[in-house]
């Protein structure tokens, strides 16, 4: 089922090459079309998103999400711009857990920690493409298999991203996966929006809601230190639309050790049915909204904080501190060592699934 792929004059899509690694592999690119000139643009090195292009109020189309300009760029400079994240989205502590007695050690990255799913996690491989088409909506379904022990993690899992333009100027990201042994897996997207356009200056304008009363605050290596505790009276408060820049330079502990806002914000204590209203965000000078719909129990939301200026990307534009922001819905971090947070386990004959969607308009 490769629809579009023959059709480079197709209104649904197009697929063409994104050049080589530097050991000889081909990368792709697919090109998804909605309308109003919106089109998601989808790598198959991480099963990244590449390009998001979104109509403004003036009906003039804009890329929203931070990237490199060609595989080399990528492949040289880990910044997960747009990838997809695994096995285990965010941070698990001392790069170990314990599963049915069975204690796993991980690839640490961060510090002590095991980040974003170690040294080679899943933005550092290349995605087949497993299906691609333009019905029932457009869309590419991408896939790969994670070995037994790949960065120490237990059982071989098999993995599919599906991206599809579910609306006129709406994407929809779905994961689902599979194993043959007892193991744990959390999935996300890392993209990296600014409404007003990728490499166009601060997202601190930008106003945010999410529908979190409680969030985790983090020790210095940014994992949780407890349980969640009430946004009410603190600068995390975002349950009433704000600014994301009104409270940012707040002395505030745990501002001062993320540089920003780089925290889990508990959606559900556990995975939802179906995906609902999770954040909104809105940039007035281009009157780009965003609302994200997500069946997670946790959202991460990363103001940017260390991007420092010396990170070069799209048509050469240096990215400083807080261009752009992430909002990535996924399970709690550390859940592997939490029993008291919802659980990131997987096992034989279960699937797990994960449906995060990306409605824009105008206001």
């Amino acid at each position: 089922m490769l629809g579009f792929e023959t059709d480079p004059m197709s209104t649904k899509g197009s697929r063409q090459s994104f050049g080589h690694l530097t050991d000889g592999t081909p990368v792709e690119l697919v090109r998804l079309f909605g309308e109003q000139g919106f089109e998601a643009r989808i790598i198959t090195y991480g099963a990244a998103l590449h390009e998001l292009m979104v109509p403004d109020r003036h009906g003039a189309v804009a890329d929203v999400v931070l990237g490199e300009d060609d595989i080399a760029s990528y492949e040289a400079n880990r910044r997960y711009f747009g990838a997809t994240i695994g096995r285990y989205a965010n941070r698990i502590a001392g790069g170990a857990f314990t599963l049915d007695g069975r204690d796993y050690r991980l690839a640490v990255n961060n510090g002590a920690n095991a980040l974003h799913g170690g040294v080679a996690g899943f933005d550092r491989h290349v995605w087949q493409v497993a299906a691609l088409g333009a019905e029932p909506v457009p869309f590419v379904t991408l896939s790969r298999r994670s070995v037994d022990g790949e960065e120490g993690y237990p059982g071989n899992l098999d993995v599919e991203v599906t991206y599809a333009v579910t609306g006129a100027t709406e994407l929809s990201i779905s994961f689902t996966a599979t194993t043959d042994r007892p193991t744990i897996a959390n999935l996300t997207n890392h993209g990296f929006f600014n409404l007003a356009g990728e490499g166009s200056g601060d997202i601190l304008s930008h106003v945010l809601t999410i529908a979190a009363d409680h969030y985790l605050p983090v020790d210095a290596g940014s994992i949780p230190l407890g349980a969640p505790v009430p946004v009410a009276g603190t600068p995390f408060d975002f349950r009433e639309a704000r600014r994301i820049g009104a409270r940012i330079r707040e002395n505030h502990e745990q501002l001062r050790l993320g540089r920003g806002y780089d925290h889990n914000y508990c959606l559900a204590s556990e995975r939802l049915s179906e995906p609902r209203l999770a954040a909104r965000l809105e940039e007035s000078g281009s009157g780009r909204v965003l609302e994200l719909f997500t069946d997670q129990p946790g959202l991460q939301f990363y103001s940017g904080n260390f991007l420092d200026g010396t990170v070069t990307g799209k048509r050469g534009r240096l990215y400083r501190q807080s261009d752009a922001l992430c909002l990535e819905p996924q399970a709690w971090p550390d859940t592997p060592n939490r029993p008291d947070f919802p659980s990131a386990r997987l096992d034989i004959g279960e699937t797990y699934r994960h449906t995060s969607i990306y409605r824009f308009s105008v206001a």
